[in-house]
């Protein structure tokens, strides 16, 4: 079935008077949305007793969880003490996860540096097989791992790189942020042909049952020469990219993925208008 939410505390959350991410369940079950996604963007800093509150309350609510491990993470850096925090940054978020109840881990693979593409390409997927190696030693093989398609030229991340590194393993599982690729792209999705052709790559290149409920991130976001510059909200017509042929083809082709809105201080009305439009699709 596929699942709407957003990623964080919207701006409406705090001004009902929320405070704590555990009330975010009931937040979003009152939408009508079905999932959410935490951010340890700046570090798994979360106790194992808070960990569990928060599952707890997500459960009660009928809302799923996932998690966005720390944004420094850099599979391509060439120092070998910078890919050992990396994968630790992965699998600490990953433990976490599952105190919490969830299923989904995304991540950032990399940035290009001052080394050449396909030689940052190459080294960061040698290093997954090696995180694919800590997820079973450490018996995390139930938890899907995400890696992300990224915004800016100089980060690893282009659908053909995510869907490469995905077939390391079947627990990699593709984060297609489709606002992120148009920003890449330089406004590339626009006809329900544009992704069309995306998401039928994926299924090509790695089975219809595995991208079936494969992971999204969705915002319209301002971009310029270098690719993506900042996240905006769906009031923007200007940048794109527009919900609604990406839920035809969707439809089309029978996917149901988890779907996670990144709009900037409007991401839980966003999600639930995304829904709406899902729904009233009629393909």
């Amino acid at each position: 079935m596929i699942k709407f939410g957003p990623s964080g505390n919207c701006d409406a959350f705090f001004a009902a008077g929320y405070k704590h991410t555990a009330e975010a369940a009931e937040f979003c079950r009152s939408l009508g949305l079905d999932c959410y996604e935490y951010s340890f963007g700046r570090g798994v800093n979360l106790s194992e007793g808070k960990a569990v509150e928060i599952g707890e309350a997500f459960k009660d609510s009928g809302v799923e969880i996932s998690v966005h491990a720390p944004y420094f993470i850099n599979f391509a850096n060439p120092e070998d003490e910078a890919a050992q925090k990396s994968y630790g940054y992965v699998l600490s978020s990953a433990k976490t996860l599952k105190l919490m109840g969830g299923e989904r881990v995304v991540f950032h693979p990399a940035a290009q540096g001052k080394a050449a593409r396909e030689d940052a390409v190459r080294l960061t997927a040698e290093r997954l097989k090696v995180l694919r190696d800590y997820i079973y030693l450490n018996g995390l093989e139930d938890v899907k791992f995400c890696p992300e398609t990224m915004g800016k030229f100089a980060q690893i991340g282009t659908l053909e790189e995510i869907v490469e590194l995905c077939k390391t393993d079947k627990c990699f599982l593709p984060a297609v942020d489709f606002g992120h690729i148009n920003a890449r792209e330089q406004g590339s999705l626009k006809t329900v042909k544009d992704y069309k052709e995306r998401l039928e790559y994926m299924i090509s290149e790695l089975g219809y049952e595995r991208i079936k409920n494969f992971h999204v991130h969705f915002s319209k976001i301002m971009y310029g020469g270098k690719g993506e510059i900042k996240h905006l909200t769906f009031a923007d017509d200007v940048y794109g990219p527009e919900f609604e042929p990406l839920s035809e083809a969707l439809k089309e082709l029978k996917l149901e993925p988890y779907i996670i809105c990144e709009s900037a201080g409007t991401q839980a009305e966003d999600a639930a208008e995304m829904k709406r439009i899902y729904n009233s699709v009629d393909t």
